[in-house]
């Protein structure tokens, strides 16, 4: 046992030891925010490790970000030294990739496959899908189409079962041909969509549960975090890689954080967990993250949801030490309208000590509101920044490097190819035709892909010549990929006289995806492996360290700060306009709740939640939350004080 595990195990409360020591068989660990729960299953990881030095099977343990991820492997390989090729640590799209790559070929895919997670990728699939079909084709635009091919793809449906699936038989009819169509050319391409990662490996374990059951051998312990967020895909492959007997899997969850219905995710999963595995129930209600006074008022919101967790346990306050008093740990400021409101909290910003901005995180319910305030920190001065997933790069120079790798590893993709060539064209100044190389390469993307690269050559621009000669050298050697993309990152700073903010951005985040990628694969990955990691990462770069954050609540799961800051707080902003319709016993409402439960949690040190009564002209009623919170009194109390006064 290492000295870093030993002195975690002496940190740890009786609850927390209890899910560390867990052994075999099914358990819920209901975790609450801030009680500690990536210590709890880093360490449960470590200590299996710990236990079984002799034996070679591996530990599986599943989220849903790879940030969280890369810390949870981070903290592993710190308790646990040498370790890392006995586990794997990802989320549920990369396990299934790494599935189907060593056992796709059972269901026609081959190893080598490319996933088109981009829109501009899977518009020209179905294009070339409508092109196929004709006039068969549904008359939706492309939006609506792609988006009822996922919803299908994320029930498990295949083309053969589409038309039963609509109300309409006709229009059924031409979803299914065009959805066969669709499968058909990424099937041409080599490709699989973002969804089809878990629809074919949940195809793969039904078909063949002896390969399910390979897992399971493989991979006796599964642990699986943020389990609240689960949809029904992902549960129903749980299931299916568990089939027919296999329960030794704990799941981390918190009911009160199911902030993701949109996606998906239920409380009903939970219950059905609970239904189907029947597992032991360990609870870490104690939150070291928050001040007492936000635990109290968080407590009294939540309990007003009716879809919890039996007899769940109140969050208990265990943060022993705060910088404010406990009468300022919450805040409330009241504005008149939402440009007074975006000006005053940039106020309230400013005057905080500048050494306090970067552990600052401003949330709101939507993006509007974060988009009116940020220009008032940038007019003071303040870095500040909105952080959103970002699935493409900015400019067209790392989209062009990507799009290289992409070839590299699929040279008949001529999707992408056209895209490559196009990228440069704007990158650069070019005008090359990629319609024209692919006539005169008849219509073979290898053929077209050398045909560019000796048209970029006769330019005799050097550092076009350079990054052409660069190119087809790592074609020839795809091994050799890294020097390839130092070799273009250099050529492309030198034709730069001053770089943009966007091409700093994508540089920053190029380097930054670099380094995380090394750790999840290691640095002697070949390029399959760290394409399909570039592939399925944001591409946003971390925010400078002094910065200001600006996010909604769904982007900030999984964040903490000193100072949090929840703006909006007006009813149609959270609550939600389309939860205050469906009404107060909704399960909208319910998950609006849930929302302010998840931004209120964030706050380490101080909470500052702020109000208008005024919003985009229009008159909005202050928040029920904080009437919930205790905040505020209800209506009828604050009418019979006035009057008393």
């Amino acid at each position: 046992m290492t000295g870093d595990y030993d002195a975690g195990y002496d940190q740890l409360n009786e609850t927390q030891r209890d899910a560390v020591d867990w052994n075999d068989g099914p358990a819920l660990v209901l975790a609450g925010p801030g009680s500690g729960k990536t210590t709890v299953i880093t360490m449960r990881i470590a200590r299996v490790l710990r236990d079984t030095p002799e034996k070679n099977f591996r530990i599986l343990a599943l989220t849903f970000t790879n940030k969280a991820a890369d810390e949870m492997r981070s903290r592993v390989s710190t308790l646990s030294p040498g370790q890392d090729l006995r586990l794997f640590i990802g989320t549920f799209h990369a396990f299934c990739s790494q599935v189907l790559r060593q056992h796709g070929a059972h269901l026609g895919i081959p190893p080598d496959f490319t996933i088109y997670n981009l829109d501009d990728d899977r518009r020209q699939v179905l294009r070339a899908a409508k092109r196929q079909v004709g006039n068969n084709a549904p008359r939706d635009d492309e939006k609506k189409i792609l988006e009822r091919i996922d919803k299908l793809k994320s029930w498990f449906v295949p083309p053969s079962d589409t038309q039963r699936r609509f109300r309409d038989p006709a229009e059924g009819a031409k979803y299914a041909v065009l959805y066969q169509a669709y499968e058909d050319e990424l099937r041409r391409l080599n490709a699989l969509d973002f969804n089809a990662l878990l629809f074919q490996t949940h195809n793969l374990f039904s078909t063949y549960p002896a390969i399910a059951q390979r897992y399971q051998r493989t991979y006796p312990y599964w642990l699986i975090d943020e389990f609240q967020d689960t949809n029904s895909a992902q549960y129903r492959l749980i299931k299916a890689m568990a089939a027919p007997g296999f329960t030794n899997i704990l799941v981390v969850a918190d009911d009160d954080q199911i902030i993701y219905e949109w996606n998906g995710a239920s409380y009903k999963q939970l219950a059905t967990f609970r239904t189907e595995y029947e597992p032991a129930i360990l609870q870490l209600p104690t939150n070291y993250r928050c001040p007492a006074a936000i635990v109290a008022a968080v407590n009294k919101l939540v309990k007003q949801n009716s879809t919890r967790t039996p007899d769940k346990a109140p969050l208990v306050a265990g943060k022993t030490v705060t910088h404010y008093p406990e009468h300022e740990c919450v805040r409330l400021f009241t504005y008149q309208t939402d440009k007074d409101e975006a000006a005053g909290i940039a106020v309230t910003i400013v005057r905080a000590p500048k050494e306090t901005w970067g552990e600052t995180v401003v949330l709101a319910r939507n993006r509007s509101l974060l988009e009116r305030l940020l220009p008032h920190l940038k007019a003071a001065g303040v870095s500040s920044v909105i952080a959103q997933r970002r699935d493409q790069f900015l400019t067209p120079q790392y989209r062009w490097l990507q799009a290289c790798l992409r070839q590299i590893v699929r040279p008949q993709d001529e999707n992408n190819v056209v895209q490559l060539i196009n990228a440069l064209n704007r990158a650069t100044g070019l005008s090359l035709d990629p319609k024209d190389l692919l006539d005169q390469a008849t219509e073979d993307a290898v053929q077209c892909l050398t045909a560019w690269t000796a048209a970029v050559r006769a330019t005799d621009n050097q550092h076009l010549t350079t990054i052409a000669q660069a190119l087809d050298h790592a074609r020839a050697h795809p091994d050799q990929f890294r020097a390839f993309i130092k070799t273009c990152e250099q050529a492309f700073q030198d034709m730069e006289e001053e770089s943009s903010d966007e091409l700093l951005e994508d540089r920053t985040a190029w380097k930054e995806l670099t380094v995380s990628i090394n750790q999840a694969v290691g640095r002697d990955a070949g390029i399959d492996h760290f394409l399909q990691q570039l592939d399925l990462r944001s591409k946003e770069p971390a925010p400078p360290p002094d910065a200001v954050r600006l996010m909604t609540i769904h982007a900030a799961k999984g964040t903490e700060a000193d100072h949090v800051y929840l703006i909006g707080m007006a009813e149609d902003y959270i609550p939600s306009f389309q939860s205050v319709k469906k009404g107060d016993a909704s399960p909208e409402m319910e998950e609006e709740r849930r929302n302010c439960f998840v931004a209120i949690t964030r706050a380490k040190e101080q909470l500052t939640l702020s109000t208008a009564r005024v919003y985009q002209g229009y008159g909005k009623k202050t928040s029920r939350f904080l009437i919930e919170l205790g905040l505020i009194p209800p209506p009828r109390a604050e009418k019979q004080r006035v009057e008393t006064a």
